[in-house]
């Protein structure tokens, strides 16, 4: 089966070459995204399949449930290269409807070293819904909190010191909430959107 996937890399790349003699040669040259995509490690929720991009248009960061953690050197070194360095005008936190990380989150049941990293899950969990007692959860209901996650860390993107820098020097970046219905394809903006009046906002509008 490794070895299928070597093949269809090159049916792949023999493709785009003779539709577009030039692509390789040009993708290699810089790649200048106006987006950086946070989103799940779920294998059917790629970035550039669902909003039809190319390569080279999305700079693309994935971990389970999509999940903010301030302790994330991996995440805050993505987000930091992408604005510093790539000037992305927009971050999209991107979650998913079905999600199997927000529905082990309150579960009830242990799964090891995860349990610490879907922590942020149970948070919002706990503030935000009367009913957050493990395993009583029904699909609309995670719906919602699937939700309700994504609003949170996008709000917690927009209080890292990354963030904060970029727009007291003025830089032009948003941050987005969205979610994507694997049922229908569809992605959804969540309005949780928040800019570089983040700055000069109340603190309550950055918490949670």
């Amino acid at each position: 089966m490794i070895t299928d996937l070597l093949s269809r890399n090159k049916d792949w790349a023999s493709k785009r070459t003779q539709e577009d003699p030039e692509y390789f040669p040009t993708l290699s040259q810089l790649q200048q995204p106006k987006y950086l995509w946070i989103g799940c490690s779920d294998s059917r929720v790629p970035a550039n399949v669902i909003t039809g991009l190319e390569p080279g248009e999305v700079f693309v960061h994935r971990n389970v449930a999509n999940l903010i953690h301030p302790t994330d050197l991996n995440m805050l070194s993505v987000v930091e290269f992408a604005v510093n360095q790539l000037n992305v005008q927009h971050i999209i936190v991107c979650g998913h409807y079905g999600c199997g990380g927000v529905r082990a989150a309150v579960g009830g049941k242990g799964f090891g070293l995860i349990d610490h990293w879907l922590e942020p899950i149970r948070d919002v969990a706990d503030a935000q819904f009367e009913c957050s007692e493990c395993g009583s959860w029904s699909e609309g209901e995670l719906d919602q909190l699937c939700e309700a996650s994504i609003a949170s860390q996008v709000r917690r993107l927009a209080r890292t010191p990354t963030m904060q820098s970029a727009w007291s020097t003025g830089r032009d970046v948003a941050i987005h909430g969205w979610v994507y219905g694997l049922k229908d394809g569809l992605l959804s903006d969540l309005k949780c959107t928040i800019d570089r009046t983040a700055i000069s906002a109340p603190r309550n509008r950055l918490a949670g």
